[in-house]
């Protein structure tokens, strides 16, 4: 297939983060070019150039981009809709809502964060737990899944424990408050002891995820994270084509081992239409009680990570032993931490830059039809 047309046809599957719909369908995407270098250029047009959520439209071309063999780099040249195709786009988002009922409770608006790892024991969960804590703390609901389904641990590290119920054929999250806002989590945690093995095989662990995704009452959350398995497999392509906006942030360390498998975690990702939006540097450093730092597993290939995969730096979180004891004793070090702190930072990052809540934003052609619509009826 033609480059460019292949281009065209990925980019119909880059969501517009607020209004849930097809870049490509909306009538954002004008022309689209690959020349014989590799280098490939796309016109978007947006309802307004001011748009905050511009920055993470133009990082989700540039992704669908580089799943693409051949592309060696991309130009995304933002401009402005004219107003009788702002009126088609409204039209057309409009319909799209209207074609059928969502196969679950999560807004397709929501923004999805898939923490991933391309090899088990660099702190995964332990940072999904501690970012769901310090995201919460904002003010907001912060859905927690647990889809590591064999290796479940958030029930443990985020002290959530209970029975899952059932309220209108659908399973309900079990929270806990933090301040002003909340976390709802699900996990196997819930539903099996946690010594206990689950022999399940494929195609059972993808129904499970499933059905802990559309069989649960997840409305009303700002934010969903999802723990998955370490490496690549049936889960992570169950989630993307029940989550179509998720997104996914690797965590690694600063050893080589884990840098090159965590490679093959984003290739993986990005050949499934996932989007690798940012990589945390897990236990990249140590310091002692003498005041020395240590750099146990090596240093800078967190940095390194991220210029290979064209990827933002989201955070280097030091080793330290609070981290693990909070973890164990079901008390979350970011409930403790100042503000300033690294997970706080951390989340910080993701509300203001790499996935801020939709609801924040005020350029949507949502936003600008409503307008309209209270301006005819005032007339």
């Amino acid at each position: 297939m033609d480059r460019s047309l292949h281009l065209r046809e990925r980019l119909g599957l880059v969501i517009d983060p607020e209004l849930g719909a097809s870049i490509v369908e909306l009538g954002m995407v004008g022309e689209v070019e690959v020349d014989e270098t590799g280098h490939a250029r796309v016109q978007v047009s947006l309802t307004t150039l001011g748009c905050p959520l511009r920055a993470q439209i133009d990082r989700d071309i540039r992704e669908a981009a580089k799943s693409i063999d051949g592309i060696e780099s991309v130009e995304v040249v933002m401009g402005v809709l004219e107003p009788t195709a702002k009126a088609a786009l409204m039209k057309k988002a409009r319909e799209i809502a209207q074609r059928a009922a969502p196969l679950t409770t999560i807004p397709l608006r929501t923004p999805v964060l898939m923490i991933a790892s391309g090899k088990g024991g660099v702190g995964k969960s332990s940072v999904t737990a501690n970012l769901a804590v310090a995201l919460a703390m904002t003010g907001r609901t912060i859905g927690v899944l647990d889809a590591d389904i064999w290796g479940f641990s958030l029930t443990r590290l985020l002290g959530i424990h209970g029975d899952v119920e059932a309220r209108g054929a659908k399973m309900i999250p079990l929270e806990r408050n933090l301040g002003s806002g909340r976390i709802r989590l699900l996990s196997m945690g819930m539903l099996a002891p946690e010594d206990q093995a689950l022999l399940w095989r494929g195609l059972v662990v993808q129904k499970a995820v499933a059905q802990f995704i559309q069989d649960a009452d997840w409305s009303g959350i700002d934010y969903l994270l999802i723990d998955t398995p370490p490496g690549t497999g049936d889960i992570a392509m169950t989630l993307a084509r029940i989550l179509p906006q998720m997104g996914q942030i690797l965590v690694t360390t600063p050893a080589i081992a884990a840098q090159r498998v965590a490679v093959r975690a984003a290739d993986f990702a990005r050949k499934s239409n996932i989007r690798v939006i940012g990589l945390v540097e897990n236990m990249s450093g140590f310091e002692c009680s003498c005041g020395l730092h240590h750099d146990l597993f090596g240093v800078g290939g967190g940095s390194a990570l991220s210029g290979e995969l064209d990827v933002p730096l989201l955070a280097q979180i030091p080793l330290d032993a609070a981290i693990s004891e909070g973890s164990d004793a079901g008390v979350p070090f970011a409930l403790g931490e100042p503000v300033s702190g690294v997970f706080h930072r951390l989340a910080e990052v993701i509300l203001t830059d790499i996935a801020p809540p939709v609801g924040a934003s005020g350029c949507s052609a949502r936003l600008l039809d409503a307008l309209e619509r209270a301006v005819e009826a005032a007339n």
